[in-house]
């Protein structure tokens, strides 16, 4: 949310802040024009060739799936909020299960380069595919908005820019930088990436966790109530009243939130299987058992952050304050970086920021080639060209169209400036697990499901889903909102996923029999039962 405080000085010394980010940035920019002189046709660039091993993949899954929200939102939200703050973890953690026991090896069985081929297997290749890419295309620009507001927020802190318009430049620099990871190092680049700001990124949140836990002399209690504490004596009443180790500091206190509170878990339960630039990445390796190896990789990695991001929430809580946290200039995203400085001064401060913003840069880089390789190879190569597009137009399609998303990108991320990026993340989430997995789920296990029911069960998952967002409390109606000033709040919930999953779910039923038997191929439906059990002829190209 917004903070309500006035904003601190800058952290540490900016110029050593960027001095560090910069180099991460050259040394980047060298993997990706490196990965980028062995790119060749839509395979490489979309895929990474598919020669990454499982555990390459997995370690990209984790940075690609630890945004800014993880590391920066939640573990903001643990400091302010406490027990309510960690159930994103427990949230963005489960769904990893849904993601490797229902979609990961039948994904990548049955697909080439896109969600979308999996939905078009025996349906209707133009309207699947449009509707598809659309879907991608929304979730995709979700999530950049979190990325985007976080870059905003955290720059915000280093180097003391509490201007809206210097934050502005800030996001479009990230996006500018999004843009040249993706033009230049397609998915073999953005994927080494991903597994640089991984890396970098787990160990950091490993070194802090280690420091916190020696500063309280290796005792979880003392830090629970070393945070309990530092709330209880908080010069803001509504904060100081908060039980950080009880459920309901933000999700409690009446009917209404409880229900927000299942409805965000529903959709961080759910919403990993169905999105795009997750699904994408299980066709970076050459078999399904990779496939696998890879979630179990990716699961075990993730888990370990989240263990992490937990005590870094009750830590920066304790040592920092919740009344620091909200003073600064990135308001709850600045408790990681904040508890960073108070840990290790001006140099743990510099690297810690640098693995955020790589973070940021990685994740925006993973979704702008997902968003921009639908719209290539879904609309341009399958629905415009009904086919017959070439590599080298796919491609030149795919970058064209990355540009495109990265300035939009910057315009609504310049807007969401200021919004908590778990928050934000947890409406890609919503639209995802809306618009995507009901039909991927009666894609891969229901035989009799149709193009009419596909469509509608996309389309109504994705309209149901934007419209109770756009006429939601995130967006107009209170102090905290996006448009603070407007007030056309008519539907209650902030996360409407409770509504729009088991809506959208129906619809596929709805649609398969009001569509009838007529859109059905018996054949393309053996075959894609075989195929996605069996994996045979997964390995020849499926866009028919």
């Amino acid at each position: 949310m917004i903070s309500l405080y006035a904003a601190d000085a800058a952290v540490g010394n900016p110029v050593a802040n960027i001095a560090i980010f910069a180099a991460f940035v050259v040394v980047t920019m060298i993997v990706v024009f490196w990965a980028g002189r062995n790119t060749s046709g839509a395979t490489d660039y979309f895929t990474g060739g598919r020669g990454f091993t499982g555990p390459q993949n997995g370690i990209a899954i984790a940075g690609d799936y630890l945004s800014a929200a993880s590391f920066l939102g939640i573990a903001g939200a643990i400091a302010v909020y406490g027990y309510d703050g960690f159930l994103y973890s427990i949230g963005f953690l489960v769904a990893w299960l849904v993601a490797l026991l229902l979609v990961a090896e039948m994904l990548r069985n049955t697909g080439k380069f896109t969600m979308a081929d999996v939905l078009s297997f025996r349906l209707k290749q133009r309207p699947v595919r449009t509707a598809a890419a659309i879907s991608t295309l929304a979730v995709s620009l979700f999530y950049l908005l979190a990325q985007m507001a976080g870059a905003g927020g955290l720059v915000a802190l280093l180097l003391d820019v509490s201007s809206k318009t210097g934050q502005a430049v800030v996001i479009a620099v990230v996006g500018l930088l999004m843009i040249v990871y993706v033009l230049v190092g397609g998915m073999k680049g953005t994927t080494w990436v991903q597994i640089i700001k991984a890396v970098l990124l787990i160990a950091g949140a490993a070194v802090m966790t280690v420091m916190v836990l020696a500063k309280f002399g290796f005792d979880p209690s003392e830090i629970l109530s070393g945070a309990q504490s530092a709330i209880g004596g908080s010069d803001n009443a509504k904060v100081a009243a908060r039980d950080v180790l009880a459920p309901g500091a933000q999700y409690g206190g009446s009917e209404m939130s409880k229900l927000n509170f299942v409805s965000l878990g529903l959709a961080l339960v759910l919403g990993t299987a169905g999105l795009p630039h997750v699904l994408m990445r299980f066709y970076t390796v050459p078999t399904a058992k990779e496939a696998r190896r890879s979630v179990v990789w990716a699961i075990a990695l993730i888990g370990a952050f989240y263990l992490f991001t937990l005590v870094l929430g009750y830590g920066a809580a304790a040592i920092v304050g919740p009344d620091r946290i909200l003073g600064a200039a990135g308001g709850q995203n600045a408790a990681a970086p904040l508890l960073a400085f108070e840990l290790g001064g001006v140099v743990l401060l510099g690297i810690i920021s640098a693995v955020a913003f790589a973070t940021i840069l990685a994740v925006v880089a993973g979704l702008t080639i997902t968003a921009s390789a639908s719209f290539a190879h879904d609309i341009y190569a399958n629905v415009i060209r009904h086919g017959k597009a070439d590599d080298a137009a796919q491609v030149r399609v795919s970058r064209i169209t990355a540009v495109v998303i990265g300035i939009l990108a910057i315009a609504l991320g310049i807007l969401a400036n200021g919004q908590n990026i778990a928050f934000l993340v947890a409406l890609a989430f919503a639209v995802a697990a809306s618009a995507n997995l009901p039909t991927i789920l009666y894609s891969l296990f229901w035989r009799r499901f149709n193009t009419t029911g596909a469509l509608f069960s996309m389309y109504g998952g994705l309209i149901s889903t934007v419209v109770l967002i756009v006429f939601s409390p995130a967006v107009s109606g209170s102090s905290t909102a996006m448009l603070p000033d407007l007030d056309f709040d008519w539907f209650p919930l902030s996360n409407p996923g409770i509504v729009s999953i088991p809506l959208a779910f129906v619809l596929g039923i709805v649609g398969t029999y009001l569509g009838g038997k007529d859109t059905e191929d018996p054949v393309k439906a053996a075959e894609m039962e075989v195929r996605a059990l069996t994996g045979v002829g997964a390995e020849k190209a499926v866009a028919h």
